[in-house]
């Protein structure tokens, strides 16, 4: 969908903060800030910083002033005005220019005569010489499956540069779906307790999702380099519709995507969509002076075809044929030809300047991974329930049949997968590749068909999603066993995927929570990650 100026302001309603022409008058008003602050998309000069004023029903535009410091307590070196309008839900964002890079900045929000926001902190990107870099990847928040302690041990941490989500910050689905049975006893049922499909629904779970204390501590503490997955929207999506959108009962495929992606644009620290290109093509890349580069590829809605997919129940053996024929297509796509060529050239251009790191922050596993036997488990499965035990009993025949382990991954894009690794080798580099979707850690080596070793994979868990692990544990240890690229796979823990990176060495830390049930909660590495710029793993230390 592209989108000019004036639909741009009807829509997404960000002109204000930005100082565009034809804003609404504000009126003074009172107000909270209720969802806290946040801050994103860092740049060597700057950062986009956000907030959301809670006022009353019916307030019109409220007036907010902002500061930034170089200490918490500091006195300010930029300062300025915006506005928090009744066309942007009431929140607010302003793209900070003019800063130094590599330099830790403190900022605040207030109303004008009225309430002053939390303090939060965030990095401008390095220039020059940079000897370490911290990043926190994370993805797959369900609200409703449990805290978010992980974003809790997230914000303790002594140093952070930044965090890349790589989707599924909220979840579509209502009270009777996914997570119904944690949530219930939790105290932490979805808002609005139906599926959400309008731009009031999706503005709604934004909200009970910035209102958790943990996720607000979180985006206090550092910037949020974010790109979205499916539940954004709906589940497995791609550019025509998704597995959980039915026209016949919530309404055009368009018109949904529309509404949830002006939520996102309104609630998250992201810079708005540039004039002219589709709202889709949030891909970007930020330099970390002469150590990385990080592209951010969208592979959900943009490009992505149409999964090759199980339709339910025990499938027909003829029909496993028609699935591995539709997946090996070869017109089948996930960032389709524009994307590609950009993101070749960012890599080449990193190359090219002699940084040793090229990192590719995706949504999904890369990694080929066949489907597990899951036959020794059958009286497990026999007594889960009936949702899940319908799936699983599925699932064992079609990975003996040859299916991998999830369709709607890069396995299901074999040939999209190939032209992506041929674009690794034109552009000279092994990237890292970083991954979500799946709620499971990875330490994966990727090869190409023809067995060259093409990049390293760091997958990340879930913040609080379930996994295979919830329903059959210790699941990820044979899948490791039994595919050539992965090292190393935890389905069972919950938590976050700590990256450092230095000239000589990149090491990816599984970070667990004991719980997600209860607070309080111990922090663990389940594992570490090793890798030298160019080269395979390391062997995997495991805690």
């Amino acid at each position: 969908m592209t989108i000019n100026r004036r639909s741009a302001l009807a829509l997404l309603g960000s002109g204000a903060a930005l100082g565009l022409p034809g804003a609404a008058q504000a009126a003074p008003a009172t107000g909270r800030f209720a969802h806290g602050i946040a801050s994103g998309d860092p740049a060597a000069d700057g950062a986009v910083i956000w907030t959301r004023v809670t006022t009353e029903a019916g307030a019109g535009d409220v007036p907010v002033t902002w500061q930034v410091s170089t200490s918490r307590d500091g006195k300010p070196v930029a300062s300025g005005k915006a506005t928090a309008r009744t066309a942007a839900d009431h929140t607010v964002k302003v793209e900070l220019t003019r800063l130094r890079p590599g330099q830790d900045y403190w900022y605040r929000f207030a109303i004008e005569g009225g309430e002053t926001s939390p303090v939060g902190q965030f990095r401008t990107l390095p220039t020059g010489s940079v000897d370490q870099l911290v990043l926190a990847v994370a993805s797959c928040q369900l609200y409703s499956g449990g805290l978010f302690n992980a974003y809790a041990d997230m914000a303790a941490l002594p140093r952070l540069d930044a965090v890349l989500h790589l989707g599924d910050y909220i979840y579509e689905y209502g009270a009777e779906g996914y997570g119904v049975e944690i949530g219930s006893k939790l105290g932490r049922l979805p808002d609005p307790p139906h599926e959400i499909v309008s731009l009031a629904d999706y503005r709604r779970r934004h909200a009970q999702v910035k209102a958790d204390a943990d996720m607000q501590a979180a985006h206090a503490r550092a910037a949020f380099i974010c790109v979205w997955d499916d539940h954004e929207v709906a589940n497995d999506g791609w550019i025509g519709g998704a597995e959980n959108h039915d026209p016949a009962t919530e309404g055009d495929w368009g018109a949904r995507k529309a509404a949830a992606m002006q939520a996102y644009f309104e609630w998250m620290p992201i810079r708005d969509p540039k004039p002219g290109r589709p709202w889709e093509a949030i891909n970007r890349s930020f330099e970390f002076g002469n150590l990385a580069t990080l592209a951010m590829v969208e592979t959900r809605l943009l490009a992505r075809s149409k999964q090759a997919e199980v339709k339910g129940g025990t499938p027909d053996p003829a029909e496993f044929a028609s699935i591995m024929a539709e997946r090996a297509r070869p017109e089948r796509e996930m960032l389709g030809a524009e994307q590609q060529r950009w993101l070749e050239g960012v890599l080449a251009k990193s190359v090219k300047s002699g940084k040793p790191w090229q990192l590719l922050g995706n949504q999904v596993v890369m990694a080929r991974v066949a489907g597990p036997d899951l036959s020794g488990h059958a009286d497990r499965i026999a007594r889960l329930p009936e949702m899940y035990r319908d799936r699983l009993a599925a699932a064992v025949v079609g990975y003996k049949a040859g299916l991998p382990f999830n369709l709607d991954a890069w396995d299901g894009y074999p040939p999209a997968r190939e032209r992506l690794y041929a674009a690794f080798r034109r552009a000279g580099t092994r990237p890292i590749v970083l991954a979500g979707d799946s709620h499971a850690a990875w330490a994966n080596d990727l090869y190409d068909d023809a067995g060259t070793l093409v990049a390293s994979e760091f997958g990340a868990t879930a913040i609080t999603s379930p996994s295979y692990g919830s329903l059959l544990p210790g699941l990820g240890k044979p899948l490791a066993e039994a595919n050539r690229e992965v090292a190393y796979c935890d389905q069972d823990g919950k938590g976050y995927t700590l990256v450092t990176l230095t000239p000589g060495h990149a090491t990816a830390e599984f970070v667990t929570v004991s719980t997600i049930y209860a607070k309080p909660f111990t922090r663990s590495v389940a594992a570490r990650y090793r890798v030298a710029p160019g080269e395979a793993r390391r062997p995997v230390e495991q805690a």
